[in-house]
C-alpha cells in the first residue's frame, strides 16, 4: 500500500467530483423526503390532541 500526501488524495478527490456531476437529483429527493416526513408526523400527531371544552 503506498503512501499518498494528503494534497494529492483531495487533488484527485476534486478532479473525481468535476467528473461525477452535481447530484441535484438526490439534493430534491432528499429535501422532498424529510418536508414529507414532517408533514406525515404534524398530520398524525394532530390527531392526538384533545379538546378540553
Amino acid at each position: 500500500m503506498e503512501h499518498n500526501p494528503a494534497a494529492a488524495w483531495f487533488g484527485e478527490a476534486a478532479n473525481a467530483a468535476e467528473q461525477q456531476g452535481s447530484g441535484d437529483l438526490l439534493r430534491i429527493v432528499l429535501v422532498v423526503m424529510m418536508l414529507g416526513c414532517a408533514l406525515t408526523a404534524w398530520f398524525l400527531l394532530r390527531g392526538y390532541k384533545r379538546k378540553d371544552d
